[in-house]
């Protein structure tokens, strides 16, 4: 049975414009999909293991093709674990709000933890990295307060686009469809711009 993962990156709940806006993908993505498994990560819950000094040398270890020691082996068991339930989803669906022109730090917490040699990438000497990810999709929401292409750089940068959609084609996903919503880049008004955002996760959860 094909699984969509929504990983949601927002801790404000009801009140996450991102979230309210993926849960309209989630119930277009059910009616189109009635057999596919739809299963939700909350980044926040608590279940995303750190990744400290110690899972850092661990990486590190099996980048070079060394013996981890048992401090590094317990807690490369926790990232391996994350990695699972990820590569376990057939699609994904990314909730993403805007902090400071970029990420919330837990997802990029996320992409350190999954992004490991021999699960989410290979490297070769020669020709470079190549991702493993490779037959899933993604379609991922975005949501800013402030920031609007066109309104000029008073109110802010676009650093979440690039950087996440880089990380998931280098990571072997191919098939990566948007749905953001912006302040009207003229008046700044959230309300016309959340309807059109609106209609727009549907059609894309519609032919996900």
């Amino acid at each position: 049975m094909p699984t969509l993962l929504h990983l949601s990156a927002s801790p404000r709940g009801a009140a996450s414009e991102s979230l309210l806006l993926a849960n309209d993908f989630v119930a277009a993505y059910r009616g189109a999909h009635p057999d596919h498994e739809i299963t939700h990560w909350d980044l926040w819950d608590g279940t995303l293991p750190q990744f400290g000094p110690t899972a850092a040398h661990a990486k590190m270890a099996v980048f070079a093709g060394q013996d981890l020691d048992a401090a590094q082996r317990d807690v490369w068991r926790d990232v391996t674990a994350a990695f699972a339930r990820f590569d376990a989803a057939d699609h994904y669906l990314f909730s993403v709000p805007m902090w400071n022109h970029g990420l919330p730090y837990v997802l990029k917490q996320f992409i350190d933890v999954v992004s490991q040699p021999g699960l989410v990438f290979a490297f070769d000497p020669s020709s470079g990295y190549r991702g493993l990810l490779r037959g899933k999709k993604a379609a991922i929401v975005y949501s800013s307060a402030v920031y609007a292409p066109g309104r000029g750089p008073a109110f802010g940068s676009d650093f979440q686009t690039s950087y996440l959609e880089g990380w998931l084609r280098w990571a072997g996903v191919a098939d990566v469809r948007t749905i953001a919503l912006r302040p009207d880049a003229v008046t700044g008004d959230v309300a016309g711009s959340r309807a059109t955002a609106q209609a727009a996760a549907r059609a894309v959860a519609a032919g996900f």
